[in-house]
């Protein structure tokens, strides 16, 4: 039974909905992780308006995007634990409003960061490495807890950067799976990505993060 249908006044029930949203983005501290990634996004300006030769231009955007999907991934972390899952149904829906919302913001603000710079890949690539990598990281969250979710992204940011060196070295990879090194227009590539960003998302929302507090209550 919603508020309003329990007798509960319109301007309450949105009061007492907006406390729970608020609430719930303390708790995950989603203000540090905005700060976070506005860093990432600033450090990628100062940055491009150096001199780099073809890969370093690929590998310092994929760097800072990994930055900005850990900072997202860590969200994921309660410190509530299973208590938590009991206090509604509203829990799903504001896991994943909160991985949403962060990953679109880092979007935005790095392809904010690349305007009128030469960003390798663009903005397409940007997009597609950032959500392939979050959902990287949702998934660790998912499976190791949501302080350990950070270490999935960066462990991918080492076979990518490994991938991007063989571009030039050989023997190149060329699977989809490692995205990253995929030209922006690879449709593969886009789908593999999108598919584990898809996956990390669910997962973070209808389970959450696996952390130790959840696991011994």
């Amino acid at each position: 039974m919603t508020a309003a249908a329990a007798g509960e006044p319109p301007a309450e029930s949105a009061r007492a909905v907006l406390r729970l949203v608020r609430l719930h983005l303390t708790s995950r501290r989603v203000p540090v992780a905005l700060a976070a990634i506005v860093a990432c996004a600033v450090a990628l300006r100062v940055a491009l308006h150096w001199q780099w030769n073809a890969y370093g231009a690929l590998q310092l955007p994929l760097i800072l995007e990994t930055g900005c999907a850990a900072a997202v991934t860590v969200t994921a972390a309660s410190p509530f634990g299973e208590p938590e899952r009991a206090t509604g149904r509203w829990l799903p829906l504001l896991r994943l409003g909160t991985a949403l919302a962060l990953t679109a913001v880092a979007a935005g603000v790095l392809a904010v960061a690349g305007i009128g710079a030469d960003l390798a890949g663009g903005t397409l690539d940007v997009v597609r490495n950032l959500a392939g990598l979050t959902g990287i990281g949702l998934l660790c969250a998912a499976l190791l807890g949501g302080a350990l979710a950070w270490t999935a992204p960066t462990a991918y940011l080492m076979v990518a950067v490994y991938a991007l060196y063989t571009q030039w070295h050989g023997p190149a990879l060329t699977t989809p799976w490692i995205w990253p090194a995929r030209p922006s227009h690879d449709l593969g590539a886009a789908l593999c990505a999108g598919l584990v960003f898809l996956t990390g998302m669910a997962a973070v929302a209808v389970r959450g993060a696996r952390d130790a507090t959840t696991e011994r209550l």
